[in-house]
């Protein structure tokens, strides 16, 4: 979830702009030896956290190999007097996917496979839609955004939570259309991460969750991270997520779980332990475990490739003119990693994005420089704007006034979706009719990928319901024509859809279409991918 200006894996965080809010933690004084340019750090942070309507930002800064900052800001929960410490956890979400290639990176150095073996080779049943790229596909290929699926394809297996297992994700994979050429170009994706994570537990005969625990997180002394927010208990340091419902009004975001395709975005993590993973990360592999020892956790070639191009990227241009200074030379992606350089450094970094939680690594391997940013709120623009000033700090960068950048252009897209809006209103027939009853549009549907969609005539209304993911249901009224607006329930996915109806020449239903109304909803909410038949008939309710 991936964006050059902004973030998120998922993701790909959405921005928006926000109101400010009251609560704030006491500014702290930050101690040496940070730069000087950082001593009014703390109130900084405080002035991105209420611009952008953040509770609560965990930051931690690594130079030369020590921890020269970690400090949480705000509140883990709204109306809750707890704050965010160091020690909070916030989900991770695509941050994730860095352990996941570096789990395969450790299987290979123990020649237990090849970053270019075929996947068959491992998992004898997986089928992508096309025969050539079932048989060609490597190991190498699940990590890096080039295998042909379009962006975000298949998401809506497992995002929002589904009731699919991992290997029920993996195996749809083969009815998941390809919409683009194999190693064509680049389109983010996070089922192919689901499937490195069938290879990790095929290989070495183990939980991918054992293999994090034993092979990663333990020898690193990483004891607070989690695997899925399926392991938090009540009374936990744990952030609770908050998105705008409606792009509007801030509100809980209810814990999801990723754990039927962890290897894209399960973990939960503070920035103590994510300074732990920063560490080994600028260290090339290299560790001082319990015993005092200096140990490795990946080899130096193995780290080389991951952090060396497979994918180019495009670059676009910023439309504020102050963010063009953040404009890379190149951009590309390795194997779970984003590639770019600012200010004539090489960057290597990743984003993430979850229900009601974004963030963001960074590191910068020529100055031994990592940054880690967690927060509690969907806005991509507040872990930039933090990001880019330590960043500006360490190299001396001439002062950039990245808040006021980043408000300009939450502004600038939240404007571009209004008026993108109003264009869809002006255009609407509302004096026009659906070519059938009402009643004639119930019936179960159903997608090759996804599975079964029902909807049924409740209370004289229609309602959608997607049979395996219990929180996408909506109520659906007509916008012209055959087309008519699915608004779901939970108002903080953000999400609302057009669905079209295409008829036969008799009258009847040959099939339905969906898109999401607004360019901010998440890229994961694949709506677009979905070719649904009708099966049968619904019961009226």
């Amino acid at each position: 979830m991936i964006s050059q200006t902004f973030s998120a894996c998922r993701a790909a965080a959405v921005l928006f702009l926000f109101a400010f809010w009251s609560a704030s933690a006491a500014a702290q004084a930050v101690p040496s030896p940070l730069p000087e340019s950082l001593q009014d750090f703390d109130t900084y942070v405080e002035s991105v956290r209420k611009t952008f309507d953040v509770p609560g930002i965990a930051v931690a800064i690594v130079k030369d190999g020590q921890v020269v900052l970690e400090r949480g800001y705000g509140v883990r929960e709204l109306d809750k007097p707890d704050k965010v410490d160091a020690h909070t956890l916030f989900a991770i979400a695509s941050n994730t996917k860095a352990f996941t290639s570096a789990s395969l990176s450790i299987l290979a150095d123990e020649g237990k496979l090849n970053l270019d073996d075929r996947v068959i080779d491992h998992l004898p049943w997986f089928r992508m839609a096309d025969p050539y790229v079932t048989r060609e596909m490597r190991l190498r290929d699940l990590l890096a955004h080039r295998s042909g699926l379009g962006l975000g394809a298949g998401d809506l297996l497992f995002w929002p939570t589904t009731t699919y297992s991992n290997e029920e994700v993996a195996r749809r994979l083969r009815d998941v259309p390809l919409t683009r050429g194999f190693r064509g170009q680049y389109a983010y994706d996070n089922i192919l991460y689901g499937v490195a994570q069938q290879v990790i537990e095929q290989v070495s005969g183990l939980s991918y969750q054992q293999f994090l625990q034993a092979r990663i997180l333990q020898p690193l002394g990483m004891d607070e991270t989690l695997y899925n927010s399926d392991a938090l208990k009540a009374g936990d340091n744990a952030a609770t997520g908050y998105a705008k419902a409606d792009f509007k009004d801030l509100q809980p975001a209810p814990r999801m779980t990723w754990s039927n395709v962890a290897g894209a975005g399960g973990l939960y993590s503070s920035v103590h332990d994510m300074a732990r993973w920063m560490r080994v990360q600028l260290d090339e592999g290299v560790y001082t475990g319990e015993d005092r020892q200096e140990s490795r956790l990946f080899s130096a070639a193995r780290h080389k490739a991951m952090w060396s191009m497979v994918t180019p990227m495009p670059i676009t241009e910023p439309k504020v003119e102050a963010l063009k200074a953040a404009r890379p030379n190149f951009l590309g992606y390795g194997e779970g990693w984003v590639l770019s350089d600012y200010r004539g450094r090489k960057l290597v970094w990743h984003t993430g994005g979850w229900p009601g939680m974004v963030s963001r690594v960074t590191l910068v391997p020529e100055q031994e420089l990592g940054i880690v940013v967690l927060t509690n709120q969907e806005v991509g623009a507040a872990f930039n704007a933090v990001t880019l000033r330590i960043l500006d700090a360490f190299l001396e960068a001439p002062p950039t006034d990245w808040l006021s950048a980043y408000a300009a252009a939450v502004a600038q897209q939240r404007g571009d979706a209004d008026e993108k809006w109003k264009k869809l209103l002006a255009a609407r027939d509302t004096a026009s009719k659906p070519s059938l009853p009402l009643v004639a549009y119930a019936g179960k549907l159903q997608d090759p990928w996804y599975g079964d969609v029902d909807i049924a005539r409740e209370g004289g209304k229609l309602v959608m319901r997607f049979s395996r993911t219990p929180q996408l249901v909506g109520d659906i009224s007509h916008w012209q024509q055959d087309t008519f607006i699915v608004r779901w329930r939970e108002r903080w996915l953000n999400a609302d859809a057009f669905l079209t109806f295409a008829l036969k020449p008799d009258g009847t239903i040959r099939e339905a279409r969906m898109e999401a109304i607004s360019p901010l909803t998440d890229f994961s909410f694949d709506f677009h991918d979905l070719r649904l038949t009708p099966v049968g008939k619904s019961k009226e309710h």
